[in-house]
C-alpha cells in the first residue's frame, strides 16, 4: 500500500499559501510511563493541522529539560496531575523548539510560512509540531536552530527568577552554574550588572568563566557555605546542602532562592523540600518561598534581545538524532549535561538540517 504523500487543506489553514505536506511524519511516541527505553519508540502518526490561530512548524531542532524525563518516566508520581494520571496526556513528548512555518491558520497575522521560528508547543519530539501564534517568535539571526531550540524553559526560568529578586548589581552565586539553567542564570544576571560567582565541577569551571562569571568555585575543592564570602541571592540548583547551610553564606539582606529540580522521592520527589522552604520563607526573608515559572511570549522577547546584543548565548551540550532520543534522555538523567542537550530532526526528503 503507498502512503499518500499530500494533505486535503482543511478550512482554517491559507488556502493561498498552504503547501503540499505529507500527512504523517515521525515522531517519538509513548503511551506509558516509566524509563526512557522502555516506554518511548518511534512512530508514524498524523501531521496535525493547524487551527485558525495557529502555525504549523517543520521542527528542526528540540531541546530535553528536566521536565521532559518527568513527563516520559512519570515520576515524581504527583507530578502526573499535570502530565496525565493514568498514561501522558500529550502522546509525544517535548515541548522547547525551533524550526520552519510550513502552514498557518487564516488568522494568522505576524507569521508566515518560510520564517524560522523558536518558542515552545506540545509534541516537540517530531518532524512537525503546531502551536498558537503567539507562541512562536522570530528565530534570533545569530543563532543556530539547536541553540535557539535550547532557549524556553531554561531560559525563562533563569530570567523570571533574576529579575524577580533584582539582582541588578547584586552579589550572586549560582550553584549548579554549569546546567541548563545554571549557564542562563550566569549570563542573564552578568547581563544585569550583578557580579556572578558560579559553582561548578572542576571540568566545568573553564566553561562557567566563558559565561560570564567573575568568580568560579570548584565544588570538588571548596565549599562555598563555608567561605567567608558573602551574596545577597544565591540561586541554588543543586541542593547539595542543606538550607541553614546554604543561607549562611548569605549577607544580611540576602536571599536563596532553592530551585531543587527533581531529586527526591518516588512518590512526592521534592515535594518535602517545597513545604519546608515555604515554611521557612514565612519566617525569614532571607528564604525565597517556592516559585513556579511558565514560558511566555514577553520573557521570550526579552531574551530575543539579549540574545541579539551577544550578552546570552544559549550553551548546548550535545545534540542527538531524533532517533536516539532515548540516549538524549538517559544523558539528561545523569545530571552532568553541560548546558543543554538538543535533539535534531531531518525529514524523510533532507539528507541533513
Amino acid at each position: 500500500m503507498t502512503t499518500p504523500t499530500t494533505t486535503p487543506t482543511p478550512a482554517t489553514v491559507n488556502t493561498d499559501t498552504h503547501p503540499i505536506l505529507p500527512l504523517t511524519m515521525r515522531a517519538i511516541v509513548q503511551d506509558a510511563y516509566g524509563p526512557a527505553a522502555d516506554v518511548l519508540r518511534p512512530e508514524e502518526v498524523p501531521v496535525p493541522v493547524p487551527e485558525v490561530d495557529e502555525v504549523l512548524v517543520r521542527v528542526r531542532a528540540a531541546s530535553i529539560h528536566v521536565g521532559d524525563l518527568v513527563a516520559v518516566e512519570g515520576e515524581p508520581i504527583i507530578a502526573r496531575f499535570a502530565t496525565g494520571l493514568r498514561k501522558p496526556s500529550n502522546p509525544v513528548p517535548g515541548t522547547d523548539v525551533a524550526g520552519t512555518v510550513v502552514a498557518v491558520g487564516k488568522g494568522v497575522t505576524s507569521l508566515q510560512i518560510g520564517d524560522h521560528v523558536f518558542g515552545w508547543c506540545t509534541g516537540a519530539f517530531a518532524e512537525y509540531a503546531c502551536a498558537r501564534e503567539d507562541q512562536f517568535l522570530p528565530k534570533p539571526s545569530n543563532l543556530s536552530f539547536e541553540q535557539a531550540a535550547a532557549v524556553g524553559v531554561s531560559a525563562t526560568t533563569a530570567l523570571q527568577l533574576l529579575r524577580d529578586r533584582a539582582v541588578f548589581g547584586a552579589k550572586v552565586l549560582v550553584n549548579g552554574a554549569s546546567g541548563g539553567l545554571g549557564s542562563y542564570a550566569v549570563q542573564i544576571a552578568a547581563a544585569f550588572g550583578a557580579e556572578v560567582t558560579g559553582v561548578s565541577g572542576p571540568n566545568n569551571t573553564d566553561t562557567v568563566r566563558s559565561l560570564g562569571a567573575s568568580h568560579v568555585i570548584d565544588y570538588s575543592r571548596n565549599d562555598f557555605t563555608l567561605g567567608e564570602e558573602r551574596y545577597d541571592f544565591i540561586l541554588d540548583n543543586v541542593a547539595n546542602h542543606s538550607l541553614s547551610q546554604t543561607r549562611r553564606a548569605l549577607t544580611e539582606g540576602g536571599v536563596l532562592q532553592s530551585n531543587n529540580g527533581t531529586s527526591g522521592g518516588r512518590w512526592f520527589g521534592t515535594l518535602g523540600t517545597v513545604i519546608k522552604t515555604a515554611v521557612i520563607s514565612r519566617f525569614t526573608r532571607r528564604q525565597a518561598p517556592p516559585s513556579i515559572k511558565f514560558t511566555n511570549r514577553p520573557d521570550l522577547l526579552v531574551l530575543k534581545d539579549l540574545i541579539e546584543d551577544g550578552r546570552v548565548t544559549p550553551l548546548v551540550d550535545r545534540t542527538y538524532p531524533l532517533s536516539r532520543a532515548v540516549n538524549a534522555l538517559e544523558h539528561v538523567r545523569t545530571g552532568h549535561a553541560r548546558g543543554t542537550v538538543v535533539l535534531t530532526v531531518t525529514s524523510h526528503t533532507e539528507g541533513k538540517n
